[in-house]
């Protein structure tokens, strides 16, 4: 069916085709991705409506939600028939799905492997476009006691940490051991050697005051490097 200026919209089709109407029928697990970002776009062209915008957006991006993430105002803006308010609309839409993760409860499993470890930082260093370097607190289960510590954050290419700041932490909230995790924006799971010298230093100041270092997580959006996996520790 054709609208009045002949264009095919999402309102001529029929109701379980639409993006809101099949949410509301079938649930929010049976849109794919383009769906749910007509949703928020709402309209689309002359040329295309909200969905085919959407599939054009999503398909400039790799089809990789962790790429639009990172996104700027400006740059959704260059897409034809995204302006400002449906550019900040999908930000504000992708970076509240991104605290709802962040949000989550702090585990308080036992910290038993380098995925569990990597699972429980991911949230952390999704999308960041800069270095972020956390330390996490243990206690003699291996068993976080506070949420992660943001111990220093840098640019694109790097950061510097004190380990000062890491065992006044954990001095402080009385740790047994702890994990250090840092993401590289680059994607580089390959550690540097300012990276292999930082862990040395900490493993070895560790010793000294009975704080064990446990692990150290590399992280990217598409995986991880463990330093006691590698044998590095």
């Amino acid at each position: 069916m054709a609208d009045n200026n002949g264009k095919t919209g999402i309102k001529s089709w029929s109701e379980e085709d639409r993006p809101r109407e099949k949410l509301m029928v079938k649930g929010p697990q049976a849109l794919s991705d383009a769906e749910l970002l007509a949703i928020f776009i709402r309209t689309g062209t002359k040329e295309k409506n909200a969905l085919e915008l959407s599939r054009q957006i999503l398909s400039e991006n790799d089809d990789d939600l962790d790429i639009l993430a990172k996104m700027s105002i400006a740059k959704l803006k260059n897409i034809k028939g995204i302006g400002e308010a449906k550019a900040v609309t999908i930000i504000a839409a992708l970076e509240l799905g991104r605290r709802r993760k962040e949000s989550l409860p702090a585990q308080k499993n036992k910290l038993s492997s380098s995925k569990m470890v990597y699972d429980y930082f991911f949230h952390l260093m999704a999308d960041k476009a800069e270095e972020n370097f956390y330390v996490l607190l243990l206690n003699r289960a291996n068993q976080p006691i506070i949420k992660p510590v943001l111990v220093s954050l840098g640019g694109v290419a790097g950061t510097t940490v004190d380990p000062k700041i890491i065992f006044k932490h954990a001095i402080e909230n009385l740790a047994s051991g702890i994990i250090l995790c840092h993401n590289h924006p680059s994607g580089n799971l390959q550690p540097s050697s300012a990276d292999i010298a930082l862990t040395q230093n900490i493993k070895e100041s560790g010793l000294l005051l009975d704080i064990k270092l446990l692990d150290h997580l590399i992280v990217t959006n598409s995986g991880y490097y463990s330093f006691a996996d590698e044998g590095l520790l």
